[in-house]
């Protein structure tokens, strides 16, 4: 069977939405091929957005949030990219386009595209196709938004991508002392407690949320997650989310922590990658091999020598 032909980051971009959605399905059909993984090591090499990662509960109100960021930063002229993960059919594997259907935009702006991904059998919530699709999405557009299928004590592959993750909590659901057992309070960057227009309910959920933050330490550098009110519907609050992210953004350049997250979540592909596909004992194993390059040639690399030491061919 004759390989599918690897088109350039230059041509993607060219090819406009239908050339993007191509390119991310070479993610599954050309899989394992030493031209994929350059095309995507060159995505790597380019990051152009600054990754948004959007996660919470279910019926937090991800979805309407999505939304409204996505038509605050087109109304701003910045193109924008969207990810929802979806939870995994059983029957075919593939998403079930639950918060995909929910986001509102306009099919004919050529400035925004969105896609749905499952989860596949992650339990951390992403895929390895989800992390390749936002590798490439981060060279072509202004920002990229991963919006997760939830959070919990298992779900918390949203910083394998994100610069900035955005935790969503509710009032009056128990959520901020839910995730206070559960230690997710160390992930966010950003908190917004949705549904703001409950009023003394959302200030309450916003008061425990500040109070969960004073028990993690978080990363160094001095940032200090800022808990918005937010209530999408009503457009109340999203300037100052969006003000938030923006912080987290200036922050990050400034102290030259985003190279560094970024080389972590790099790091971090390959290794889930490896152990997903050979075990705790396949990822010993690559520890001790030299592989060079970007993060995807390296994951090729040891793929293509582990297999080699198993007797499995491609």
């Amino acid at each position: 069977m004759k390989p599918p032909r690897i088109p350039s980051l230059a041509d993607i971009a060219a090819g406009g939405k239908r050339g993007i959605a191509s390119a991310l399905a070479l993610i599954e059909t050309a899989r394992g091929t030493a031209e994929l993984a350059a095309l995507l090591d060159e995505a790597v090499a380019h990051p152009r957005a600054h990754v948004t990662g959007l996660t919470g509960p279910p019926g937090v109100g991800k979805s309407t949030l999505t939304s409204a960021l996505l038509r605050i930063w087109r109304d701003a002229g910045e193109r924008v990219a969207i990810i929802a993960v979806d939870p995994s059919s059983r029957v075919t594997g593939g998403a079930l386009l639950g918060d995909r259907a929910r986001i509102v935009s306009d099919p004919k702006d050529r400035d925004v595209f969105i896609r749905s991904m499952a989860a596949r059998d992650r339990l951390g919530g992403l895929s390895d196709e989800a992390i390749a699709a936002v590798a490439m999405l981060r060279a072509l557009y202004d920002h990229v938004l991963v919006e997760t299928v939830g959070i919990g004590q298992s779900e918390a592959d949203i910083v394998l991508v994100a610069d900035t993750v955005v935790l969503c909590i509710q009032p009056a659901s128990g959520d901020s002392l839910q995730f206070m057992k559960a230690g997710v309070m160390e992930l966010p960057d950003v908190i917004a407690v949705t549904k703001a227009d409950l009023g003394a309910a959302a200030i309450r959920a916003q008061s425990e949320a500040q109070g969960a933050l004073t028990l993690f330490t978080g990363e160094t550098g001095g940032w200090r997650p800022p808990v918005v009110l937010v209530s999408a519907p009503r457009g109340e609050g999203l300037s100052q989310l969006i003000a938030a992210i923006a912080s987290h953004q200036a922050d990050l350049a400034a102290g030259g922590r985003l190279l560094s997250r970024r080389a972590l979540q790099h790091e971090m592909w390959v290794e889930e990658t490896v152990r997903g596909r050979f075990g705790t004992a396949g990822l010993l194993a690559a520890r001790q091999l030299n592989s060079k390059g970007g993060p995807f040639a390296r994951e090729r690399a040891i793929a293509t020598e582990l297999k080699r030491r198993l007797g499995v061919g491609e």
